[in-house]
């Protein structure tokens, strides 16, 4: 995996993960403990049955799996003194724009107050040496323009889950400057473009809704077909986050404070276009349905402009938007299928890890 991640670097590195219970938290674990990182992990119960928690067994597979709500500064403070990371990924959130917009309470208090209160619990811990915070592409104040953004253009939030977010980067950005820079610790914020992959059953996400459509020959409802996101593969980000932490650990990345990860301009696509892709790598078709909904604000076009993290890490997207969406399907039909998951992700990073050696597109 040189030129991608570096295996020796992770065997033995205590790792906590928050979120680990999650779609990308799991996926996370999965990759390090395959290294032989020591990983511990913070997080709520998984929220759906099945969840690619369970179904990779990571509960039995970590040092360490700790029930904790984020939003409860005791209880975190209690968990993380339990412990001695010397890198942190900061995952845990309350990560849907919908969910966000009924609850915007909830999502404030866990996006702001709960990174708050983790790095509150991280400042006494002697081991520490570096932090990645995955925040996200909506924290930007999208204006809606036809280019990219870059890492410089202004934070913003018309909706609650962009907002929640915003304000975490500014919470990051003070605990860097006053605690953690001061000490000698590495502090970064990385922001993903919408990362599918499988093992997602999230309510209110497109490649969950997909997949139930085409297996249960329903209507797929589509809210907003013509909105342009930036797809990726969740192997992208999270070799690009493991590659960061590397780095910072190493002293290197003196610069920005903030990088983006998403897919070259020419991948990013429509939603309608995503489906109809996803269809013919299913290997069928299905009744599409607009209902819009107005009542809640989403962005119509939004990219980022991922330049600075390949100048300055040397990350750069592997798989292209039809192979993204190709193997994500590929995952959700070996599941249904019944195949054994933990052999097939085992198979499929390969199949990423391998791709990012040879510099395929």
């Amino acid at each position: 995996m040189e030129g991608l991640v570096t295996p020796g670097f992770w065997s033995g590195k205590s790792v906590l993960v928050t979120g680990h219970t999650g779609f990308k938290g799991a996926w996370l674990c999965h990759w390090l403990t395959g290294l032989g990182a020591k990983v511990s992990g913070i997080a709520l119960p998984p929220e759906t049955t099945p969840n690619l928690f369970d179904i990779l067994r990571i509960g039995a597979r970590i040092d360490r799996h700790i029930l904790c709500d984020i939003r409860d500064r005791n209880a975190t403070a209690e968990a993380v003194a339990g412990l001695s990371p010397e890198i942190v990924f900061h995952m845990a959130a309350q990560p849907i724009v919908r969910r966000a917009h009924a609850e915007p309470a909830e999502t404030f208090d866990t996006n702001v107050m709960g990174t708050v209160n983790l790095l509150e619990a991280l400042r006494p811990v002697p081991a520490l040496k570096t932090i990645v915070a995955i925040t996200t592409d909506k924290v930007y104040d999208n204006r809606e323009w036809p280019w990219p953004y870059r890492e410089t253009d202004p934070l913003g939030g018309h909706e609650p889950y962009g907002a929640s977010k915003a304000a975490a980067e500014m919470v990051i950005s003070a605990y860097r400057a006053s605690y953690f820079e001061p000490t000698g610790r590495r502090l970064i914020a990385v922001r993903a473009g919408n990362v599918i992959g499988g093992g997602d059953w999230s309510d209110f996400r497109i490649v969950p809704d997909i997949v139930n459509a085409f297996a249960s020959r329903s209507p797929l409802v589509l809210r907003n077909p013509d909105a342009t996101r930036p797809w990726q593969h969740v192997f992208e980000p999270l070799a690009g986050y493991m590659r960061l932490a590397e780095q910072l650990h190493g002293g290197g990345l003196s610069g920005a404070t903030a990088y983006n990860f998403g897919p070259d301009p020419a991948d990013t696509r429509s939603v309608v276009t995503l489906v109809r892709v996803a269809a013919t790598a299913w290997g069928g078709d299905c009744d599409i349905r607009i209902e819009p909904d107005a009542t809640i604000r989403e962005s119509q076009l939004l990219t980022l402009d991922n330049s600075l993290v390949r100048t300055e890490s040397g990350w750069t997207p592997t798989w292209g938007f039809d192979a993204c969406v190709a193997e994500t399907m590929a995952w959700y039909r070996a599941h249904l299928d019944g195949a054994d998951m933990i052999d097939f992700s085992n198979d499929q990073l390969g199949r990423f890890i391998a791709a990012a050696e040879q510099g395929q597109p």
